[in-house]
């Protein structure tokens, strides 16, 4: 089976206080902006997509109540070709590290950052 369309077909969202932050941020890690749809009231932003340039999109927006997610509290697994270029990217950002640049038992190369409202974010090159 041909899992290339499938691996599109799924774009995690996280919710952020200040997701045009979170938009800087990630395009400064090395994603691409992509729509962003801005709110109105307390919701600075309705919808937004972040693309990685390998491959995927993740969906940023605002918390807000009437959402059932909440800041800091994603978790993303990105699949990338060079793990040390993206490490070394967090780094300059001076990204929390929460698991350093290794090599895994199963075959993957990768880390572990928090962005700065405390979504996980795990690049590397495990696929599956």
């Amino acid at each position: 089976m041909d899992t290339t369309a499938l691996d599109r077909n799924i774009w995690p969202g996280l919710a952020y206080d200040d997701p045009l932050a979170a938009r800087a941020w990630l395009t400064r890690l090395g994603f691409e902006p992509g729509i962003l749809v801005e709110g109105d009231g307390d919701r600075q932003v309705q919808h937004s997509e972040m693309r990685w340039p390998e491959g995927g999109r993740v969906m940023i927006h605002s918390a807000a109540p009437d959402f059932p997610s909440v800041a800091g509290s994603g978790n993303v697994y990105v699949v990338v070709s060079d793990p040390d270029a993206v490490y070394a990217a967090a780094r300059e950002l001076g990204a929390p590290l929460v698991r350093d640049l290794k090599d895994e038992d199963y075959g993957s190369r990768g880390f572990t950052v928090t962005d700065p409202e405390g979504n996980a974010w795990s690049f590397g090159t495990y696929a599956g």
